[in-house]
């Protein structure tokens, strides 16, 4: 009889529980992205942990009329950003109070783990092209764009930032250039599809990157002073801007290879699942002999996949 593994991910902007058997095969993908008020950029931590601690019940009782519970064997859960030291958000402790009551209520087996193994797991196992437990990692979402060197030790992953962002996030620019434009937080997809209907090339954005590292408050100036001006049109602007995030992705990745001669590189993180970049990124890498590796787009952003994955081995 298959047993489970529970994973609880409670990051900035969603709840997510998952279930897997100890065949890695997926039972349950529950998800709830955190409301955020229009025009505004984002939520404060209180309001977050708010949403998060009435989003879990909810949640588990669906999840108790859905699988057989006294065959969970683990819970996992997410409790820091990063493994980084003073790594912290508030936001994860409500799914750590959570996971815990649970696993003492179950009598269960209890492991933490940080957002980011989650993430780089869960898009390596939808992936299902990358073998080595030694290559590179882009981490791109809402709060962090770091170029990773991950080596995965049992269920744990040994990360060295390498490379990344100095200020803003790629996540960042797109959600603050969003909400200029008067898009909804976060705005990654509505974004994307204005972006469509842009012509790539009629406005060209400054680039700012320094060996592995980029510079993206630059970019988000410019883009607001355009906006604002209202002499350009919106389509034009978002696909610009991710033509500007994609070279600038390109440029650290092409340098963090070079340095480290690993050619393996995994994309994880909600910005990961952008068509645009994904595209663009893989024929450009591949042309440099870099086998670049996607998770599946509904894997890349915020999930507890990868957490209940981890506790599998």
């Amino acid at each position: 009889m298959y047993t489970y593994s529970l994973g609880v991910d409670t990051s900035c902007y969603t709840t997510s529980i998952a279930v897997l058997d100890n065949n890695r095969k997926l039972i349950v993908d529950r998800r709830k992205l955190l409301e955020v008020k229009k025009g505004k950029r984002g939520l404060r931590q209180s309001e977050a942990l708010f949403q998060h601690i009435n989003n879990l019940p909810v949640f588990f009782k669906e999840l108790s009329d859905e699988v057989d519970i006294t065959r969970i064997r683990k819970i996992c859960c997410t409790n820091k950003p990063r493994n980084v030291e003073n790594s912290y958000m508030p936001v994860f402790t409500a799914g750590v109070s959570f996971a815990k009551t649970i696993s003492s209520i179950l009598d269960v087996e209890y492991e933490e783990y940080s957002h980011q193994e989650g993430h780089i797991e869960a898009a390596r196992w939808s992936a299902q092209t990358l073998d080595s437990d030694n290559f590179l990692a882009l981490h791109i979402s809402g709060g962090t764009t770091e170029i990773v060197m991950a080596r995965k030790n049992n269920n744990r992953y040994n990360i060295d930032i390498i490379g990344g962002t100095k200020d803003i996030s790629a996540g960042q620019l797109i959600d603050r250039s969003g909400v200029a434009m008067g898009l909804s937080f976060p705005s990654g997809k509505e974004m994307e599809k204005i972006s469509q209907r842009g012509t790539l090339g009629k406005i060209k954005l400054p680039i700012s990157t320094d060996d592995t590292y980029i510079n993206f408050s630059g970019v988000e100036t410019f883009v607001k002073r355009m906006i604002q001006r209202g002499n350009e049109n919106n389509g034009d602007i978002a696909i610009a801007l991710f033509e500007c995030i994609c070279k600038s992705l390109y440029y650290i990745i092409y340098k963090a290879c070079i340095k480290t001669e690993i050619n393996e590189v995994l994309l994880a993180g909600g910005v990961a699942s952008n068509k645009f970049i994904r595209d663009n990124l893989y024929r450009d890498l591949s042309s440099k002999g870099i086998n670049l590796h996607f998770g599946e787009e509904k894997f890349c952003t915020d999930n507890a996949v990868g957490t209940a994955l981890l506790g599998i081995y």
